[in-house]
């Protein structure tokens, strides 16, 4: 069960890019604040929150920003009313897509996302449409292949990973988001990681026709864009965005 794909590098580069343009702090501190809203301010027991913190850092954004993130859940600043909004729909080819949105208005956000359906060749559709085809797990991905696939194996699994696969260039450990932090915290101390979240994992990926290969870019990189949109997930393989 393989969590990630080329989709996945190439929205990271975005990232990078966005923060740039200031974008990415504000998603990330709306993702904190309502992941310390949802499962509590440490984020030692709230492994959403500690996956949230742990962005935050990989994309530099300052402490105090953290920290005033995670105040507004619980403190007086707790003004803002952003929520979670799961919207689920079918791309071109078929393929399956998850949104995770955070939005302080969600007739906004909705008529936003199935423009960008309608645009792209696909459609919006309704809540459990394509979220049977994915699981929520927490997802480790090490930043190449230089550690021992045996020994990672043996320590990822005490520690209480689910499953541990061999990519081209990496190795995952997909764990429950219960023992994500577990696992994460027994690794850290040997092994680098590209990413660590808690992810919506597809159950199987499936590959498009090239034709198609343009159209499925330009809409998951618009969804990227959107304020309102925190992560995308789909069953893409991503294979042929190198060509494109």
């Amino acid at each position: 069960m393989s969590g990630h794909n080329k989709w996945s590098s190439i929205k990271n580069k975005k990232g990078k890019e966005d923060a740039k343009r200031g974008k990415i702090f504000t998603k990330l501190a709306r993702y904190i604040t309502v992941a310390a809203r949802e499962g509590g301010s440490d984020p030692e027991y709230n492994p959403t929150l500690k996956a949230a913190i742990d962005k935050a850092k990989a994309e530099n954004m300052p402490n105090d920003n953290i920290n005033r993130a995670i105040k507004k859940a619980t403190g007086s600043e707790a003004s803002d009313n952003f929520e979670r909004v799961i919207y689920e729909g079918y791309a071109v080819g078929g393929v399956a897509v998850i949104v995770e949105c955070l939005t302080d208005n969600k007739n906004r956000t909705a008529s936003n996302i199935r423009h960008l359906f309608d645009k792209f060749g696909g459609n919006l559709g309704t809540d459990g449409s394509v979220m049977y085809m994915f699981n929520r797990k927490g997802l480790l991905i090490t930043k190449d292949k230089s550690a021992d696939f045996d020994l990672l194996m043996m320590s990822a699994l005490e520690a209480g990973c689910e499953d541990v696969t061999e990519e081209d260039d990496h190795y995952e450990i997909i764990t429950s988001v219960e023992n994500f932090n577990d696992v994460r915290n027994a690794l850290l101390k040997d092994y680098d990681f590209e990413e660590a979240d808690i992810s919506y994992i597809a159950d199987n990926y499936i590959s498009l026709d090239e034709d198609k290969i343009s159209t499925m870019v330009k809409l998951l990189e618009n969804l990227e864009d959107d304020d309102d949109v925190q992560e995308v997930y789909s069953n893409w393989d991503g294979e042929g965005i190198d060509d494109k």
